[in-house]
């Protein structure tokens, strides 16, 4: 998808998927003072939220609009969020930059999801952990949020394979209700992922 299509999604004054974080993202606690990376971050409402925990947290997404309201959000929590506009399919990692890095419902092309699931491994130091929640290919069937086109969804053993670098990694694909602004709306089929780089 163009960019302009998010620009036009997050172009009204209310926050498309809302400002509070992703359910699965607060229930993981990081050390103190990690630097946190957060990939297709939309209008930030993660970022800020691991933000206001103390994180140096770097955001990224390739929506001007979506960065401006990200910048709107960390000013009126009163913390900082660096951003970057870039596309991941063109984005070069840090290597071994990175505590943590975070990925709330992207989603990609295959190719281009290969090259950032890639990327990841490398950018994140030895002990450093990826956290995931996506929607699975199940998704389809519903009709409450996500992309529509099935390549773009994930499938758990795919996923798997695309991760295999990680020897520590939790892997579960469940059901469960997602209410996340009005995109992300009712009954959803998703995978959760931690995935640790070994030491």
């Amino acid at each position: 998808m163009e960019s302009n299509f998010w620009n036009e999604r997050y172009s009204s004054s209310e926050y498309a998927y809302g400002t509070n974080p992703n359910d699965f993202l607060k229930q993981q606690n990081f050390p103190q003072n990690s630097r946190i990376l957060c990939l297709a971050e939309g209008e930030g409402r993660n970022a800020v939220y691991l933000a206001t925990l103390g994180h140096k947290v770097t955001a990224i997404d390739y929506s001007e609009q979506g960065l401006e309201k990200m910048k709107a959000l960390a000013l009126r929590n009163q913390v900082h969020v660096e951003t970057v506009l870039t596309d991941l399919s063109q984005y070069r990692f840090q290597p071994e930059y990175w505590d943590a890095i975070v990925m709330v419902f992207g989603h990609f092309p295959p190719q281009i999801r290969q090259h950032i699931l890639g990327g990841i491994y490398e950018a994140l130091k030895p002990g450093g952990v990826l956290v995931m929640e996506v929607y699975s290919k199940a998704q389809l069937q519903n009709n409450t949020g996500g992309p529509k086109d099935l390549q773009m969804l994930y499938d758990a053993g795919e996923l798997r394979a695309e991760l295999s670098a990680f020897q520590d990694l939790n892997l579960q694909e469940l059901s469960r209700e997602v209410h996340e602004g009005q995109f992300h709306n009712g009954l959803s089929s998703v995978i959760q992922l931690i995935a640790r780089k070994q030491i």
